[in-house]
């Protein structure tokens, strides 16, 4: 797919980022794009410091050169990988409370927005085979693609109905959406189970408080319904939120570069 302001894998940094994912990728012997962004998803994890930046319209390119992102930078950066790598991406706009946000800041709630604008990225990946039901029954080479959610990108379909999933998400401390869904499925429906008994704990339906549908790149979603915060908020806030690392504390502040 072609760039975008946003997800412009053609820069040189988000080149070499893609480069390392090959590298990484055939030397674990990750052989399908889903296992690929798997490991797209580690680097990035590790390599971009977790802040509470507010420019969700910053290039990828930006990101890496900072190296530090929020929660949607460094999922762009994660759809930047995918369309270099040729897998098509998506975003599906949703307006979450900001009551779901209180956790990390226990004591600016004021400022919290009422609703905060995300962008969910999907992904066109091959359908997963299930397993066959009898011995030496064959399967269909022609699965067919699928848009998976990065919530499921670390869960095939057999999977997801089990297991502990690694616990509940609770939207507080170092571990961000981004990080959380390596471990658990993240579900805004309320119809998955979530890897863990009943869903508890990463069933985040009861936050959504609009759907907006599905774009086709996280360019057009912005364009369309602006930022969580307008241009003056950003300017006075990103200075000392950009720096901010997530798990810092609420009184701990920003850090240094």
């Amino acid at each position: 797919m072609a760039p975008t302001a946003i997800l412009d894998w053609g820069h040189p940094l988000v080149a070499a980022l893609v480069a390392r994912v090959r590298r990484d990728a055939a030397a674990r012997g990750a052989g399908s794009p889903r296992e690929a962004l798997q490991v797209a998803h580690g680097i990035i994890a590790r390599g971009v410091r977790p802040v509470y930046s507010v420019e969700d319209r910053r290039r990828t390119s930006r990101t890496m050169r900072l190296g530090r992102g929020s929660c949607s930078q460094r999922m762009a950066a994660l759809e930047s990988v995918a369309r270099a790598m040729d897998v098509p991406t998506r975003v599906r706009g949703l307006l979450v409370d900001g009551v779901f946000w209180y956790p990390r800041f226990p004591r600016f709630r004021p400022l919290v927005p009422e609703q905060v604008l995300l962008a969910w990225p999907e992904f066109l990946l091959q359908k997963e085979q299930e397993p066959a039901q009898e011995q030496g029954q064959e399967q269909s080479h022609a699965q067919g693609l699928e848009w998976v959610p990065i919530g499921e990108l670390f869960r095939s379909p057999a999977e997801r109905g089990g297991g502990s999933g690694g616990g509940a998400f609770t939207n507080r401390g170092g571990e961000t959406l981004f990080d959380a869904v390596a471990r658990t499925a993240v579900d805004w429906d309320g119809t998955q189970s979530c890897g863990m008994p009943g869903g508890a704990g990463c069933d985040l339906s009861a936050h959504v408080l609009v759907d907006l549908g599905y774009f086709g790149s996280r360019d057009a979603l912005f364009a369309r319904h602006g930022q969580t915060l307008c241009w003056p908020a950003r300017r006075l806030s990103e200075p000392v939120l950009g720096r901010w690392s997530a798990g810092a504390g609420a009184d701990a502040g920003p850090t240094s570069p």
